[in-house]
Order: C-alpha cells, then sequence, then structure tokens
C-alpha cells in the first residue's frame, strides 16, 4: 500500500460497502476492503452488480471533511485512476471513460464505481468509493444490460488476482488524490475528458423524469455533464447514459 494507507482482506461479504460502513477507523484512512467473494453486491440506484468468483470488489473509505461537491469529485479520481491501472494489463487505447463512473473496455463494461458519504452540518465526515471490476472473464447472464459486461482476461487470457489489481489500484488512486490536493479538480476533469466515451458525439442522457438527446459536450467545473441539446445547452447532474 502507499504511505499512510491501509488495507483489509475478507474472504466472504455481504458486500464491501456494508463492511466500510461498520469499519471502525482502527487501521486508520483512507483504508481498503477487499473481498474474496460477495453475496449483495450492488451498484448504483441499489442495483444489483454480479460479483464472480476472481473478480475485484473492493470499497475505500476516506475521511475528507469536504463539501458534497468536493467528494463527489472523488467519482472522477477514482475513474481515472481505475483507467491508469487496467491501462497497465490491457492497454490504454482499449479504454474509455463513461460518465458519470463507469470504466468501458472495447466498448463493454468492465469496471463500476459507486459513492456513499455521511457527515454532520455542511461537511463529508466518511467518505466511501465501492468499485467493483470483472478481472476474469466477463459475467454470465447479465439482464438488461445497457452496455455488454466485458472481462479483462476477456481481452488478454489471463486473470489477474484482486490482491495484486489492489496494489496497482491503491497506488494509481493515490498518484491522482495527490493531484487533486495539489492541482486542483480541473487536473482531473481534463484528464478524465481526455479519455472520455463519445466526446463530440449524440448520446441519450435518461434522468428517470426526461430522456435527453444531445452532442456531448464535456464536464462542467463541478463534473456535471453538459449536453448541447435542439434547445440549447443543458446541464445534467444525474443520469444514466446511453449511445
Amino acid at each position: 500500500m502507499p504511505s499512510g494507507v491501509s488495507a483489509s482482506f475478507h474472504a466472504r461479504a455481504g458486500s464491501t460497502m456494508d463492511l466500510a460502513r461498520s469499519y471502525d477507523g482502527a487501521q486508520g484512512f483512507p483504508h481498503w476492503i477487499l473481498a474474496g467473494t460477495q453475496s449483495k453486491a450492488r451498484g448504483r440506484q441499489g442495483r444489483s452488480w454480479l460479483c464472480p468468483a476472481g473478480a475485484f470488489a473492493a470499497s475505500l473509505v476516506m475521511q475528507p471533511r469536504c463539501t458534497p461537491a468536493e467528494a463527489a469529485q472523488r467519482s472522477f479520481v477514482a475513474a481515472c485512476a481505475l483507467r491508469r491501472a487496467l491501462s497497465s494489463l490491457v492497454g490504454a487505447g482499449a479504454l474509455a471513460q463513461k460518465w458519470p463512473n463507469d470504466v468501458l473496455l472495447n466498448g463493454g463494461k468492465v469496471a463500476g464505481i459507486l459513492l456513499e458519504s455521511s457527515g454532520s452540518g455542511q461537511l463529508v465526515d466518511r467518505l466511501t468509493i465501492g468499485i467493483g471490476v470483472n478481472l476474469g472473464p466477463a459475467p454470465q447472464d447479465v439482464a438488461q444490460a445497457s452496455f455488454p459486461p466485458i472481462g479483462v482476461a476477456d481481452v488478454t487470457g489471463e486473470s489477474l488476482a484482486p490482491e495484486a489489481f489492489l496494489a496497482i489500484l491503491a497506488a494509481e488512486f493515490a498518484a491522482v488524490e495527490a493531484v487533486l490536493q495539489q492541482q486542483g479538480f480541473a487536473e482531473i476533469r481534463a484528464e478524465w475528458t481526455a479519455h472520455a466515451a463519445r466526446l463530440g458525439e449524440e448520446i441519450t442522457a435518461r434522468t428517470g423524469r426526461e430522456e435527453i438527446i444531445g452532442r456531448f459536450e464535456g464536464l462542467d467545473v463541478q463534473g456535471n455533464l453538459l449536453l448541447l441539446t435542439a434547445g440549447g445547452k443543458r446541464v445534467i447532474p444525474a443520469a444514466d447514459i446511453y449511445f
């Protein structure tokens, strides 16, 4: 682990997010929690996340003591760190980042990120970043997936042990977090945008209340999605994206 970062391993867990919620801070912060298998893994908006044997399932617990907007920026920190880590396995050209927090490999979903936070007053006291990666073959029988799952092993023919991947990812996350602390979110936004899927092309954003079609123009200073639609520019803070 990078200096000042700790980790723990659990052979079995309901979900690493649940373990993170009960983490007492005994090993300090930031702290990675890695699970061999998960029985109740979940993604954004409570969706289920399949976690077959050999998949990477971990959560990072932090104490950022920052505003909610600043905490949300860690979604892009995690995405950039994930892309960096995966590029050492499959090559950078095969990877793209889909707003807000997925990583695509050859157009299929290889990894996802989930953020949960808690705090008192106007500050986030605890932030948990859950990360799932298909290190082995893609999980089977995925129903109603907007992007077909793909595994690293589908491309490389080899499966990396989750513990080995954690060492790579933890180092990359620490490096990208240092960029955020020292240079600000603008640098993170620039790196994320440089590898954004479908930048400058027409995409569809579904918010739950409406479906918005427009040209993907990038991110604003807060990380919101910018779409140029027939009715003008739209700033979208949360949505599911479809190509």
